[in-house]
């Protein structure tokens, strides 16, 4: 050990008459390890927010979705062929989407239908681990209905869980589904109504989705929207995730106009971008903390070096140059970096460990998750640390230049 660590060492421990400096070192580790705390806890459960929304909406949304400009998929079994062969792409699936209002006795609501093929569906999105009653199969087939004295068969309906206690329904229950697209007859125009039962419920813990959706058998889809042999997308499920827009693109390319591939960023770049700039935000003022404790470690090396002042006259008559005494304090502040970036990286684990431990929740309705959400990852750890080490380094360099500026003649002649 060289003599300039052992002394930066022997400077953490104060004698009994500097415990006054002694309490200030232990004041400015506290702080640079609550605000290296704070900023990685902070840090982790925005990750968390971020990690748990998007698969929360892949879950129930596609990675990729094919559609073509102004007119529907009439030749999609050849696309289908084609886009299940495209490399990194692991499933695809017919899906038609429209606007609709479903009733039930006095009460209305307006949906999304996504008509979907019972079949393939879940290859794409995993829809059935989020039915709370039901199964896809019973999109496919004709559910009888009392209706006085005889029996009608009616297609089968999924709503989501808000919309079936919205409507007042359960498994079971018919609704109508009327389109907002009137269709000639004889007596003029008249909106199109379908009676539908309810043949489950789906609940994926995010209010919008469980108010609007509306999940119909495609071949019932196709009939309703008159929209025979075609769909409106392609939806697509790749291997990664974050390469989905690479695929989208280069789908776009092959393809051209008047096919258009979006991918999962695309369809919700508002709140992902809104999310990434809050990380980001949160960042740099939580950072504000780490500059807070810089501060008490320049307050504290600056009263080092008056006190020691004797002791920095007698090491440079012994022949200690600028450059060593300079090391001392630099090691020193470095030290109480180190140590409180240490204790704040555990801290903060440690409190990570506990949200994650004890799902603490969340006001229903106001986010789209129920629980605070962890995402513990080394590179947000390692980012924090070399931060909080590189605004402690800088802290202690004007002290550092101001203890190798002291003149030991003068010292001495005056000490």
């Amino acid at each position: 050990m060289n003599y300039e660590l052992f002394i930066g060492l022997r400077y953490l421990r104060a004698r009994r008459r500097e415990t006054f400096i002694s309490l200030i070192t232990v004041i400015s580790i506290l702080g640079v390890m609550l605000a290296v705390m704070t900023l990685n806890v902070v840090m982790s459960v925005m990750s968390g927010f971020e990690e748990t929304l998007r698969d929360r909406l892949l879950g129930i949304n596609a990675h990729i979705a094919l559609v073509r400009s102004g007119e529907p998929l009439r030749e999609h079994e050849r696309l289908l062929a084609e886009m299940s062969q495209e490399p990194g792409v692991m499933a695809a699936s017919p899906t038609i989407y429209g606007q609709v209002m479903i009733t039930s006795g006095s009460r209305v609501s307006g949906v999304v239908v996504r008509g979907v093929d019972p079949d393939r569906v879940n290859n794409v999105v995993n829809i059935q681990s989020y039915l709370r009653e039901g199964t896809l199969a019973a999109l496919k087939v004709q559910h009888p209905l009392q209706v006085e004295d005889r029996t009608v068969n009616l297609p089968g309906i999924i709503l989501g869980e808000r919309l079936a206690n919205q409507l007042g329904v359960f498994s079971g229950s018919p609704v109508q589904v009327v389109s907002p697209l009137a269709s000639p007859t004889a007596i003029g125009m008249i909106p199109k109504v379908r009676r539908f039962i309810v043949a489950g419920i789906l609940k994926t813990g995010m209010s919008e989705i469980d108010q609007t959706l509306v999940l119909m058998g495609l071949s019932e889809a196709q009939q309703f929207f008159e929209l025979p042999g075609a769909v409106t997308n392609i939806e697509m499920r790749v291997k990664d995730v974050n390469q989905a827009r690479q695929i989208a693109d280069r789908i776009q390319r092959r393809l051209g106009f008047p096919y258009f591939a979006e991918d999962w960023t695309r369809l919700w770049p508002n709140l992902f971008s809104a999310l990434q700039l809050e990380k980001t935000v949160y960042f740099l003022v939580l950072l504000l903390m780490v500059l807070i404790g810089a501060f008490n470690i320049v307050s504290t090396l600056v009263m080092v070096v008056m006190e020691k002042k004797k002791d920095i006259a007698i090491l440079r008559s012994m022949g200690a140059t600028q450059q060593s005494i300079r090391k001392i304090f630099l090691l020193k502040g470095c030290l109480i970096g180190v140590i409180g970036t240490i204790l704040g990286v555990i801290l903060g684990l440690l409190v990570c460990a506990l949200i994650s431990q004890y799902q603490f929740k969340l006001p229903d309705g106001v986010f789209l998750i129920s629980t605070v959400p962890v995402r513990i990852y080394l590179s947000n750890f390692v980012l924090v640390t070399f931060a909080s080490l590189v605004v402690c380094l800088i802290a202690s360099i004007y002290p550092a230049r101001q203890a190798a500026k002291l003149d030991p003649v003068e010292i001495i002649r005056y000490e």
